[in-house]
């Protein structure tokens, strides 16, 4: 795989402007607890559309109802043209769907799990032999296609489990956390590979957690409590924080991070090794910090930075960011 060539790639390709999911109002209700709340959302054909947000936010929800496999309480859903979940079905095999669990048999081989997933495809014999084959090689599977799954470690699960979501070459691949479970090669390795689909015109819908995968995306959706709290590119994201992120170095981070979090003109501050992300209001902030630490005789260096995607994160799912 071409690493850091296929990144760029990904991310300065333009997407069609081919619409191939489209939400109003989806909402979902489990019981009084409202999971999704209201969901517009539109994504493009061969976008790298990522979803991020914590635990508990609506992301898993939400990709299940556009599968077909959670009904909405209420809202509208259109995948690849077709009314959901009425046409759930004809939808099911032009989609792909990973999960964090990765959903294999682990008493089944590498090879075993590929043929289940080919016969719920209907595909012949020497079509599936084909395919499977094809697969082997563009994962490298050869090592293991033999053993039993469940004795995979978790970058050689990972790769199984996305052969078998492309196996019937969806226009469409969901994946739901997919890089929780597994070593950062591991990973680098995985998105390299969809890089490599979504080169091919596939659409990638990607759920994380982590921020440096957001960053690779072409466009993001930040829920916050199933609703969406921010949505466009990472470079867009980054221009609407309000906000001024500074960087803290000081010998006594724990004594400074105390001090600094009673400022009423910080939003954030976080601790990243031996020096402090801080989040302000505006830059005449900077010398508000610098006042507080001298006053407390804290020996500390406050200086400006650009701002990331964590920034972003913290400030929108704390509504301080717009949508």
């Amino acid at each position: 795989m071409s690493g850091d060539a296929d990144t760029v790639a990904a991310r300065t390709r333009a997407p069609s402007r081919e619409t191939v999911i489209r939400t109003r109002g989806l909402t979902r209700r489990f019981g009084d607890t409202l999971a999704v709340d209201g969901l517009d959302l539109a994504v493009g054909a061969g976008e790298v559309y990522g979803f991020l947000g914590p635990n508990g936010c609506g992301k898993s929800t939400t990709i299940r109802m556009l599968c077909g496999l959670l009904l909405p309480t209420q809202g509208e859903i259109e995948v690849l043209g077709l009314q959901i979940p009425g046409q759930a079905e004809a939808l099911k095999r032009q989609i792909g769907y990973m999960t964090q669990m990765f959903s294999l048999y682990r008493d089944l081989s590498t090879r075993e799990n590929l043929g289940f997933v080919a016969s719920l495809y209907g595909l012949p014999g020497h079509a599936a032999r084909d395919r499977i084959d094809e697969l082997i090689e563009t994962y490298a599977l050869a090592a293991f296609i033999d053993q039993l799954t469940g004795t995979l470690s978790g970058g050689q699960r990972q790769r199984v489990a996305l052969a078998a979501a492309v196996l019937n070459r969806p226009r469409l691949l969901f994946l739901d956390e997919p890089t929780s479970a597994v070593d950062p090669q591991s990973r680098r390795d995985f998105w390299d590979a969809l890089f490599a689909l979504a080169d091919a015109g596939t659409t990638l819908l990607v759920s994380t957690h982590y921020m440096d995968e957001a960053e690779r995306c072409h466009r993001l959706a930040i829920l916050q409590a199933g609703r969406l709290a921010a949505e466009g590119t990472p470079d867009e994201l980054r221009g609407r924080l309000p906000g001024v992120p500074l960087a803290v170095d000081t010998p006594d981070p724990r004594k400074t991070q105390r001090v600094l979090e009673s400022l009423p003109e910080v939003q954030s501050c976080a601790q990243i090794g031996s020096r402090l992300r801080v989040l302000v209001n505006a830059q005449s902030d900077l010398d508000a910090v610098r006042h507080a630490l001298e006053a407390e005789g804290i020996e500390a260096q406050a200086r400006a930075t650009e701002p990331n995607l964590e920034d972003v994160f913290v400030g929108a799912t704390r509504g301080q960011v717009q949508p």
